[in-house]
């Protein structure tokens, strides 16, 4: 029986618990009833007890017409007694008959009213596929549980929908970004093949194509496994410093900055978080980086880290072109640039940003961004703060202090 019971619908089995539990309560009253009636037809708390009858008759013979009258109006209680516990008996359990099989249909019909939002769920679930993911349960009605569930499906739909479109088109600009180096060298390769007397010059020229062109693949390849891992969510459980990873990041692009003619100016104060080093040098790497490939000859670069409410924030600010605000969003999808002008550097594989916006997502951190006045973009990262470190150490400054360089 226990088997074919857990295969039954739920709303056969929320029809007969209703109906067993209402069945229940109304045997319930019906006994308690019973009892009362009982107990006031064996009561009469104006006669005479049993032994004051039996007193008042003792000395009387048993011929006697009182006794006789008196034993037949005692027969005939006992018989109306009994004949009004049998009918009300009767009477109470043709009732409680009528009462199931009401109570069953009633049970029937609510149930199923109450499980309709379920099956819309279903149905919607059904038509629901990677193609469809458009499909939506929209369930109507008050804010009770079901619709509560039925809301929370459809955020579900709604963020899986979101990811597969980010996916398609990540995939598809994937794969025209890597062509494009594939592709300059393979026609390099070609056409210099197909001449019959090449120079030394020429294959010499066409090797540093090569070089830059796989340059530009090994990078944007880079660019996708850091993203991949970040977007993987498995991050180490390590204390680090933003304000030594912003100064190693300084470091290392203090050539780059010179030769763009770019002044770095840095606040650098300790910001303490936990989460994956390799990560984090990379989040700051990649904020560093953007600010001086997007940026314009003799412009400025600004790096500060700290603590702020309890939080570790590290601040990027560069000039540059002027950023529409509405587009700054944008920048943190994958491959997407604000225009051509800004891609100007063959370094840059579009995937910056996005990097940061995953790896700051993984450590449960906030990014925010905005355009400054003058041109150019201000991205705020803003991690939780670790206490203690287990190496406290200071940063300094690693890049020449600038003459005349705005540090807005």
């Amino acid at each position: 029986m226990r088997p074919r019971w857990k295969h039954r619908s739920i709303r056969l089995r929320l029809t007969l618990v209703y109906s067993v539990v209402l069945v229940a309560t109304c045997a319930a009253l019906l006994g308690l009833n019973y009892a009362l009636l009982y107990q006031s037809l064996y009561r009469n708390i104006h006669g005479p007890t049993p032994d004051e009858v039996k007193a008042a008759f003792i000395d009387q013979p048993a011929g006697d017409p009182k006794v006789m009258a008196m034993h037949r109006d005692d027969a005939e209680i006992a018989r109306l007694r009994a004949e009004t516990l049998l009918n009300t008996a009767g009477t109470s359990a043709i009732a409680l008959g009528i009462t199931a099989m009401v109570g069953l249909g009633v049970s029937w019909v609510v149930t199923g009213r109450m499980l309709r939002p379920l099956r819309t769920l279903t149905a919607a679930t059904r038509r629901i596929s990677q193609d469809r993911l458009d499909e939506r349960v929209a369930l109507t009605g008050p804010r009770d549980e079901l619709k509560e569930l039925a809301d929370t499906f459809d955020e579900m739909v709604a963020r899986l929908e979101a990811s597969f479109n980010s996916q398609r088109r990540f995939v598809a600009d994937a794969s025209h970004e890597l062509r494009t180096p594939l592709a300059i060298v393979r026609t390099g390769a070609e056409v210099l093949l197909a001449k019959r007397e090449s120079t030394h010059e020429q294959w010499e020229a066409m090797a540093h194509r090569m070089l830059t062109a796989t340059g530009r693949a090994e990078r944007l390849l880079d660019g996708l496994l850091a993203l991949a891992r970040s977007d993987s969510g498995v991050i180490a459980d390590k204390p680090h410093d933003l304000a030594i990873a912003a100064a190693t990041a300084l470091s290392e692009a203090d050539e780059e900055a010179e030769s763009a003619g770019l002044s770095m100016t840095s606040d650098l104060r300790s910001a303490p978080v936990v989460g994956d080093p390799v990560l984090l040098d990379r989040l700051v790497r990649n904020l560093v980086d953007n600010a001086i490939r997007h940026n314009h000859p003799g412009g400025w670069i600004h790096v500060g880290t700290g603590r702020r409410d309890g939080e570790a924030v590290v601040t990027v600010r560069n000039s540059g072109d002027a950023v529409p605000p509405a587009e700054v969003d944008r920048l943190f999808e994958p491959f997407q640039r604000l225009t051509s002008d800004r891609t100007a550097s063959s370094r840059s594989t579009g995937l910056g940003l996005a990097i940061v916006r995953s790896i700051v997502h993984a450590h449960d951190g906030t990014v925010t961004a905005a355009p400054n006045a003058e041109g150019g973009l201000a991205v705020t990262v803003t991690l939780r703060a670790r206490d203690v470190l287990s190496a406290p150490a200071e940063a300094s400054d690693p890049g020449p202090a600038p003459s005349g360089g705005s540090p807005r």
